[in-house]
């Protein structure tokens, strides 16, 4: 059977130095073990296609009628350190489609083979970070929370070498509203290349914000929608563990699922990520670090401008007001997490209350709100007095409030991807079973249902299944 892809690319159309074009290195036995049958539909993939036909496309041994298989070329700060270049290296983009809504989405495949920008890098992945992206990126999806998608996913037949051994490898097809980084522009920065930016700058705006007047308003944007996801990363207990600026994208997605975690018991300073030593990336660092992302988005962006001092001025104005875009963002989302419709001030010093009570009583995270509906948040502390003492703040509060359930429902979810969970997944399907990864497909993709029959998947891990560290997988 075939399977029709209707592409319309337009990255491929920008000048040759954007990006290296070949196709992907093929590998011995493709076969599929995943298939976001939904979400094709939503991009207006047709004709079916039978598993044989769809682990070959999106494995990389076919190309599709109309592909454009390309590796972007970037830059970027990593871990605060600014490499010239760095790139696709082990990821294609096949080409975009224009989904039923009329936005435009890049279909790339990960784990596709070395390209000019591998760094030494086999250029493939193995399958335990595959379904890992795979699973959150579609939890964060059904979380409300703007991100990359999973399309598919294929194992190779092939061996994979990382530091346990030999691993079985495969390849994530993602779908995202486009892979442009604040890197991309980096890129063209470093290298005066004006041209290059200009034309950048304006693909970027054509594609996300087209009513946005120039590099000014570019920025504005991406600084309002990187605002608007770092608090709802907050909201979830989400650590990206990777936030360089090759991670950050123009179009506020969520991208780069690699030693990503949600947190178990809070705590601001929580780190998963092993490559984060120094815990730069830690939970409540995320909403500093954007910010300092931005500035670096902001500076690639003053060449563009015909009078630089008056556009550093303006530009440092627009990132010096980000922390407060991002506080109120923190306060509309935490306020609704604690009941509250409109926020207020005072609010946002009770949900801040209640978190530093959280750290000190080692509460989890995603039960404790998810307990102020159903009752038994105080037996999420070690001392429920701590609890209590905050409790009766609160309803008196909440007394204000016309339907305090209905807010706190569509703000905490019941269930999230729990690393212990994704461990076990992930040892599950090396070892051949599916199972476990089907089912927290299924009950993630409706994170906000109480499930009774799923309630094991919300229990925090025993002291044995506690995720210490977390890992990129290249």
């Amino acid at each position: 059977m075939t399977l029709v892809l209707p592409f319309d690319n337009s990255y491929a159309q920008l000048p040759p130095r954007f990006y290296t074009r070949q196709n992907a290195v093929p590998v011995r036995e493709p076969r599929l073990v995943a298939w976001n049958a939904s979400l094709a539909a939503y991009l207006g993939i047709d004709g079916g296609g039978d598993a044989e036909t769809l682990a070959r496309i999106f494995a990389g041994n076919e190309a599709p009628e109309g592909a454009t298989p390309l590796a972007q070329v970037y830059a970027g700060h990593q871990f605060g350190g600014f490499s010239p270049q760095l790139g696709d290296g082990r990821a294609l983009l096949l080409g975009e489609v224009v989904d039923s809504h009329g936005q435009r989405r890049d279909i790339q495949l990960k784990g596709s083979g070395p390209t000019p920008y591998s760094r030494m890098g086999d250029g493939r992945a193995w399958l335990g970070p595959v379904l890992r992206e795979y699973v959150v990126s579609e939890a964060m999806h059904a979380l409300g929370l703007p991100t990359t998608r999973a399309l598919a996913a294929v194992t190779t037949g092939e061996r994979v070498y990382r530091e346990p051994g030999a691993l079985p490898g495969a390849v994530l097809t993602r779908v995202a509203s486009s892979h442009i980084r604040v890197g991309t522009f980096q890129y063209f920065a470093a290298r005066r290349d004006l041209d290059g930016l200009r034309a950048l700058c304006d693909h970027a705006i054509a594609r996300h914000c087209p009513d946005v007047d120039g590099p000014a308003g570019l920025l504005s944007e991406v600084i309002d929608r990187q605002a608007r996801l770092v608090a709802g990363w907050l909201a979830v207990g989400f650590i990206h563990g990777v936030m360089n600026t090759d991670n950050t994208t123009i179009s506020g997605e969520t991208i780069d699922y690699g030693p990503c975690a949600f947190m178990d018991s809070y705590h601001p300073q929580t780190v998963y990520s092993s490559i984060d030593a120094h815990g730069r990336y830690a939970y409540d660092n995320q909403a500093h670090v954007i910010v300092w992302n931005m500035a670096q988005f902001a500076t690639a962006l003053v060449p563009l401008m015909p009078d630089q001092d008056a556009a550093i001025e303006g530009f440092t104005a627009l990132v010096h007001a980000m922390p407060e875009r991002i506080e109120a963002e923190w306060r509309r989302v935490f306020a609704a997490k604690i009941g509250i419709a409109e926020a207020g001030e005072e609010d946002a010093a009770l949900a801040g209350d209640l978190l530093a009570r959280m750290a000190e009583g080692r509460a989890d995270f995603t039960n404790t709100f998810r307990a102020l509906i159903e009752g038994g948040a105080r037996d999420q502390f070690l001392d429920p007095a701590a609890f209590d003492a905050w409790e009766a703040r609160w309803r008196a509060r909440l007394a204000r409030e016309a339907d305090p359930e209905a807010v706190m429902r569509a703000a905490n979810p019941a269930f999230i991807p729990r690393n212990h969970r994704v461990e076990q997944m992930i040892e599950a399907a090396v070892g051949g079973d599916l199972k476990p990864f089907e089912r927290l497909m299924d009950v993630l993709s409706h994170p906000y249902d109480d499930q009774p029959d799923a309630a094991d998947l919300r229990r925090p891990p025993a002291a044995s299944e506690v995720v210490h560290a977390t890992f990129c997988g290249t």
